[in-house]
């Protein structure tokens, strides 16, 4: 009798500390994306080149459909980069470079030029700190050549960094795209 007598005040005491939360904090849900579409516009007029990536059913579902569309790029062009991010499980789609926006000093876009392709990034954009975006940047397109770009966004990532290598974090999206320059 004694034993069930100590043990109902410790079974209130476990029933209040683990039914008890703080609602008033918020919770910072990772974002949905569903498709991620990478405008480039040439700087000196012509036609946009159109990469894009969309996974409507999420991972492990069908595999993302991956576009490229207006191109190839242009060798000696200098092409504007502007990313949009969508989730598309929403109606209508939600956009969701928006959050990236507002939360820009926990997010990172990387560039990653594949072997063969010579073309070169800089950024355009920073959050409040001086780091880097990517929302906004730069394409430099050089001599004809062909290969992969991968565009990979991070979440809190260690800023500053060097690159993806030491960057850390999660990766919200990631699409490879196969690219011609002409």
């Amino acid at each position: 009798m004694k034993k069930q007598i100590l043990l109902l005040p410790i079974l209130m005491l476990v029933f209040m500390f683990t039914s008890c939360t703080d609602d008033s904090d918020p919770v910072n849900e990772e974002e949905v994306i569903t498709t991620m579409t990478v405008t480039l516009t040439p700087d000196n007029g012509g036609t946009d080149v159109v990469l894009q990536t969309e996974d409507l059913d999420g991972e492990g579902g069908e595999d993302a459909a991956v576009t490229v569309t207006g191109g190839p790029l242009t060798s000696g062009t200098i092409y504007s980069g502007s990313i949009v991010l969508l989730n598309k499980t929403e109606d209508p789609a939600e956009n969701v470079t928006e959050e990236i926006e507002e939360e820009d000093d926990e997010h990172q876009f990387f560039f990653v030029v594949g072997s063969g392709l010579d073309v070169t990034t800089s950024y355009n954009d920073q959050d409040d700190n001086g780091n880097p975006v990517g929302l906004s940047f730069t394409l430099t397109a050089g001599s004809a050549s062909g290969g992969d770009f991968t565009v990979t966004l991070r979440h809190e990532p260690t800023k500053p960094n060097t690159g993806i290598n030491d960057a850390g974090g999660s990766t919200d999206i990631a699409a490879t795209f196969p690219i011609i320059v002409q």
